[in-house]
């Protein structure tokens, strides 16, 4: 049986916004982009931030990379906290919900729902689950699907086709207790890159961005979002 597929959502943070609140997330927290890396450019980003995702470009040089980093932890056995929670990516061109619903799953004690939400019955019914069960959860989410089907016709520029073959991937980043973790769907493990602070968040997880940036250095198709308390 085929695997399923769902239209890509585009990497646009109002987009993200409104989806995450059509799910019951209230708007105290918000997507929004990061402009660029250096210190100054950094500092406008409002704060405290939760979660960072990251668009990037499935390449060659990545795909090896990431057979190597496979293979490498594997020997190594990360300690990887039970409070993390992670999900499989099994449906294809889900990775923007995939990375929204990491963001938001590791946050919960930041973040507030409404009593009805789609979103947190999600995660409230899959907190027990392996990430292949989520992922097999997931498949069968008419609100999330649904909602993820009317978001991709939302962004700027015009939805590809569902046989589209879209390289662009996201992933998230979060803060579960003091370690800086990779989430990514696409990967059998979180993967734990650093010490972190709700103060260097940020900052931390940027570094890491860098790196993924450096393994491409001819791609310009990079986007970095952050999900930062409503400052309003």
């Amino acid at each position: 049986m085929d695997s399923p597929r769902w239209l890509p959502l585009e990497s646009n943070p109002e987009v993200m916004t409104k989806f995450v609140n059509c799910l019951g997330m209230k708007p105290t927290w918000q997507f929004g982009d990061v402009y660029g890396l250096d210190p100054e450019l950094l500092s406008i980003v409002p704060r405290p931030v939760c979660a960072v995702l990251l668009l990037f470009p499935v390449t060659e040089k990545y795909e090896a990379f990431k057979q190597e980093e496979e293979e490498k932890l594997k020997d190594q056995r990360q300690e990887i906290s039970p409070d993390v929670y992670f999900i499989k990516q099994t449906i294809g061109n889900a990775c923007g919900t995939i990375g929204l619903i990491h963001a938001v799953a590791n946050n919960q004690q930041h973040l507030e729902f409404d009593g009805d939400s789609a979103l947190k019955t999600f995660l409230d019914k899959t907190t027990k689950m392996t990430p292949k069960e989520r992922a097999a959860f997931l498949e069968k989410d008419e609100s999330i699907r649904v909602t993820h089907e009317s978001s991709a016709q939302e962004g700027q520029t015009e939805a590809p086709s569902l046989d589209d073959k879209v390289n662009l991937h996201f992933i998230a980043f979060v803060n579960v207790g003091g370690q800086l973790y990779e989430l990514d769907g696409r990967k059998p493990f979180p993967i734990i890159h650093s010490k972190t602070s709700e103060d260097t968040f940020l900052e931390d997880a940027v570094e890491v961005c860098k790196v993924f940036m450096a393994r491409d250095p001819q791609e310009v198709r990079f986007t970095i979002i952050a999900l930062s308390k409503d400052s309003d």
